[in-house]
């Protein structure tokens, strides 16, 4: 599908690409990278590549020169997804248009030709869309991508879909009244996006690409541009750059793919350029340069290193022979990044995390680069080990163990997609469609992809890969690029004079570590006591012998995936309720390793199989789940069982965890989003420590693996054990896989009973005043949150149906109000919390982000919406807004592995939660607005509601 990537640590940089991009409402993020070269951007790739392009995709060109692209895929079923790139972005502003291209995308939503001002998002609504998962857009330096996830592929869902598409493309209405009314949402998105890593590695584009225009046109633009700029100049943006010869529309689904032809045709090949084409924008070159240090001091910033090699962007076609040196050069990188894993993973590290990578940047340069990230004070052995480690690779090369191992790891990978090829889904394949536009690439298939890769590993040597590592840590540099959150003793020269000794400090030839073999293949053997089918539901549950349960549901939603949860204990329920536990510590608990094998040996002995392993923390349970396909499912099984009963709790690992989580903590206070991730749950559990996320630093520094053992290894050992197993499985593969692991360990008990009270948490009191919380970050951001207390899942389930409907309009109206209306906030969300094990708790809250002047008139807000859903009631339109999202989410919900394990997990324990599968669609389509209106005043009283303000401490940076 794409040009060849091995698995490697996101480099500082591509982190940084993420932030870059600006969406009107968040969305997955897309990493932003090459853009197309000037003299192919209007063609499809494989016009002038040895590469064929997947056969079932549709490709076409309007006589305007808008390209389309069609799939027809049905999964999900009766769904599709649109999509229509524009291929021009940041890049394309001039100096006093910064910030309008991201502008631009916001005004699609405030009024066109034939979609009045205000309706878009309701129309959207009405067919099943919710704003923001399945209507949404992003900005980045060199694209505008508008997006609609269709719930149904009726003709009138189609023909809507494509209808605002159409008046996305030429028909935007663009009043000054819309612009000036959107200011304030965008510059809410401007302080959201101003974290501490965001401003530091603005800085960095700046040293990396000096001289060049990508660092002077970041999406988000200017803040004096955004609060002045008149709709003239968003005029002849849209008017020069919206253009049908750099439009890309890309349409899959359960769809006909001739009939969708035809609707192309039929509605965009009347669209033309107006006025004069914005011209190439002049990115500049790569400047000569020889060794250059840059020193960033961010307060909050992670301590981050990054050593670079700059060379002019490499403008090569998507070809054979590209996708062969593309492959050898990601070997090296692989192999660089497995021995920078291996010292991560090691006893006193030198680094928290650390990466390699060589990429091509927006036209601009190519980039090879080695990064570091330290613990506080520990930047001087991460920058040693870092520039050693790079320093071995170009001089002693890479061994052929290492090249084999990374080979047989790609292969699974690829197979992997082979096998799942005709299950992929909908979204994912528009938004990949779309990415080979942007890439230049040829969109191939899993199975061409597989072929080539097959073909052209063979004949990659040793000498091959040691001379691309050798060539991609050439060119301009090394520039030596440093974020610090504190000042550094000696500035800059003390930085370079660390350098300097890292680069000529001895260094050895790597030994080939010593192969193990896989000892846990062996548990016993067990039988089955019984054996019950659920045939409505598809649901097969199996007791064995020693108490341990399986609940089995196998599935066409995606071929050769299995995915498996082993529910162990009791959670949060077998947590003290007076004394926090280290349940931040839970994911040392993989990274410890088994008994005979570590992380890295267990790595290199199951190198080429599908697998993996995470352990959580859940309201009722300790979950450990994994990954897998048909044929590694037997291993999968071993690994979680022998993670059961063989845990490594190795020290290195649980230290690891814990230097990221203190490098990671100051971020958490240096936004008011971050202060409130870290907090929430514990205070609208009203200080119940087991809902306690990140203690403080003092707290964290007092804890040690043997703490984490004492909390895991009681349930490990003696609580109850359940398996949840969903996707390409049969029921007997799936019994026979738990009968030679879980199934043959001793006894356990059917139930965890917990701690004396552990079923009781209660919702804090109300407040009038709100709780104040500040953070560390600009002075002109805030959040603010009010919630309400209301039930759990099963004292009325139908009254929890009505619950979620009730925050819909709620979290609508909000929507209307505080950023339509007033433009005061980027993205106000509601949410709704019932829980199912802890008798009578459950909330709903609306939280927006504001400048700290705003927050009294957000309460008010807030406030008045609830008392008049209580007074007067809601709509019928209103509430159809509501409803149908929440149906369609469902829907689309229910043809995933993933919906099922949620759902199915407990079950055995509470057959409640079948029937909430059961009769989910029809409950939630008989709910009325006389419902919504007296649930409102039941649970939305203002003397029941608790407020949280969360504000700046002092002043702090500020927007430019």
């Amino acid at each position: 599908m794409s040009r060849f990537i091995l698995t490697a640590t996101t480099a500082i940089l591509g982190l940084a690409l993420v932030a870059m991009t600006v969406q009107a409402k968040p969305a997955p993020h897309h990493a932003v990278h090459a853009a197309t070269p000037v003299k192919r951007d209007r063609v499809w790739a494989q016009t002038y590549s040895d590469l064929p392009a997947d056969p079932d995709v549709r490709f076409g060109t309007l006589a305007n020169g808008m390209r389309y692209a069609i799939l027809r895929n049905k999964t999900p079923e009766h769904q599709a997804s649109i999509r229509l790139r524009i291929g021009s972005g940041a890049l394309e502003e001039s100096d006093a248009q910064q910030g309008l291209a991201h502008f631009l995308e916001h005004m699609a939503f405030k009024g066109s030709t034939h979609v009045p001002e205000g309706d878009m998002i309701k129309i959207l609504e009405r067919k099943g869309l919710a704003f923001g998962p399945d209507t949404n857009a992003f900005t980045s330096f060199d694209q505008t991508v508008f997006q609609l996830d269709l719930p149904e592929t009726d003709p009138d869902t189609l023909s809507t879909g494509l209808m605002l598409m159409r008046e996305t493309a030429s028909e935007l209405l663009l009043k000054q009244s819309a612009m000036d009314s959107e200011r304030g949402v965008i510059l809410s998105e401007e302080r959201l996006r101003s974290t501490p890593s965001y401003r530091a590695q603005k800085r960095e584009f700046d040293f990396l690409l000096k001289g060049q225009l990508v660092p002077d046109r970041f999406p988000i633009g200017l803040v004096s541009v955004i609060k002045t700029a008149p709709v003239t100049l968003i005029r002849s943006y849209y008017e020069a750059n919206y253009r049908p010869d750099r439009a890309t529309l890309v349409v899959v689904g359960d769809i006909d793919p001739a009939d969708i032809e035809k609707r192309i045709k039929a509605g965009f090949s009347d669209w033309k350029g107006k006025g004069p084409e914005t011209k190439e924008p002049n990115l500049g070159q790569v400047e000569k340069r020889g060794e250059e240090t840059d020193l960033v001091v961010e307060p909050n910033a992670t301590t981050s290193i990054s050593v670079n090699w700059v060379k002019p962007y490499d403008a090569s076609a998507d070809t054979a022979a590209t996708r062969k040196r593309d492959l050898i050069e990601a070997i090296g990188m692989a192999v660089l990044n497995r021995r920078l894993e291996r010292l991560s993973r090691g006893d006193n590290p030198p680094f928290v995390a650390a990466s390699g990578n060589v990429s091509n940047f927006l036209k601009s340069a190519k980039l090879a680069s080695v990064n570091m990230v330290s613990k506080p004070g520990g930047w001087k052995a991460a920058l040693d080990a870092g520039v050693r480690e790079q320093r071995t690779l170009v001089e002693f090369g890479v061994r052929q163990d290492e090249i084999d191992r990374e080979i047989a790891d790609t292969r699974a990978t690829l197979q992997n997609a082979v096998a799942g090829a005709n299950t992929r889904r909908t979204p994912a394949l528009a938004n990949a469609i779309a990415g080979v536009v942007e890439d230049d690439e040829v969109f191939t298939t899993p199975a061409e992809d597989l072929k080539l890769f097959d073909e052209q590993a063979r004949s990659v040597t040793v000498e091959a890969v040691n001379a691309a590592v050798r060539h991609a840590f050439e060119g301009n540099g090394p520039l030596l690029a440093m974020i610090s959150p504190v000042p550094v003793d000696g500035g800059q020269a003390a930085l370079q004079a660390e350098f300097d000794k890292a680069r000529s400090a001895p260094i050895e030839k790597p030994k080939q570590v010593e192969a193990k073999t896989w000892p846990y293949t062996h548990f016993g053997a067990a039988g089955v006591v019984s054996e019950r089918k659920t045939d409505d539901l598809g649901v097969t549950t199996v007791r064995f012998a020693n108490g341990v349960r399986l609940t089995v549901k196998p599935t066409t939603f995606s071929k050769d995936q299995i995915l498996v949860n082993v529910v162990i204990g009791g959670g949060r329920l077998d947590l003290s309720k007076t004394k926090a536990q280290p349940t931040w510590s839970l994911n040392a608990f993989t990274q410890g390793g088994l008994d005979q094998l570590s992380v890295d040996e267990m790595e290199q002995v199951l190198t080429g199989k599908i697998y993996s392993t995470r352990f959580s923390l859940g309201d009722a349970d300790f979950e450990m789940s994994g990954i897998t396909r048909p044929q590694d499912l037997d291993l999968q099984l071993q690994v979680l069982a022998a993670y059961t009963t063989h845990p490594g709790f190795r020290p290195e690992g649980f230290n690891r965890v814990q230097t990221q989580l203190l490098t990671l903590l100051p971020q958490f206070e240096a936004t008011p989003g971050g202060v409130l991730q870290r907090n929430l749950a514990v205070k609208l559990h009203d200080g119940d420590p087991r809902w306690e996320a990140l203690p403080t630093q003092a707290e964290i520094e007092a804890v040690h693996v043997d703490d984490l053992k004492k909390l895991i290894e009681p349930e490990l050992s003696g609580g109850r054990l359940d398996v949840v197993m969903v996707g390409d499985v049969s029921v007997d593969q799936a019994i026979a896989a738990v009968a030679s692991t879980f199934g043959a360990l001793p006894q356990r008990p059917a139930e965890t009973a917990g701690s004396p009270g552990a079923r009781e948490t209660r919702f804090p009191a109300p407040t009038e005043k709100p709780v104040e919380m500040t953070h560390n970050g600009r002075p002109d951001q805030a959040d603010a949150l009010i919630a309400w207390p209301t039930e759990d899942t099963y004292t009325d389930v139908h009254e929890e149906r009505v619950l979620s409907l009730m925050e819909g309009v709620f979290e609508i109206r909000l929507i209307d109000q505080v950023r339509i209306a007033e433009g005061a906030t980027y993205s106000p969300q509601a949410s709704v919390n019932s829980s199912a094990y802890f008798p009578g708790y459950g909330y709903m809250f609306g939280v927006v982000e504001t400048p700290p002047e705003k927050i009294p008139g957000f309460f008010a807000d807030a406030t008045k919406i609830a008392s008049d859903m209580a007074k007067t009631g809601v709509t019928a339109d209103e509430l159809e807004r509501a409803r149908k999202p929440v149906l369609e989410r469902d829907d689309k919900a229910r043809q995933t592995n993933g919906y099922w394990l949620r759902a199915l997990t407990d079950a055995q324990s509470d057959p409640r939660r079948l029937e909430l599968l059961r009769n989910y669609t029809a409950d939630i389509n008989s709910v009325t607005p006389d419902e919504i209106k007296k649930a409102a005043q039941r649970f939305l009283a203002d003397n029941k509601a608790w407020r949280l303000e969360i504000t700046p401490k002092a002043t702090a940076p500020t927007a430019k």
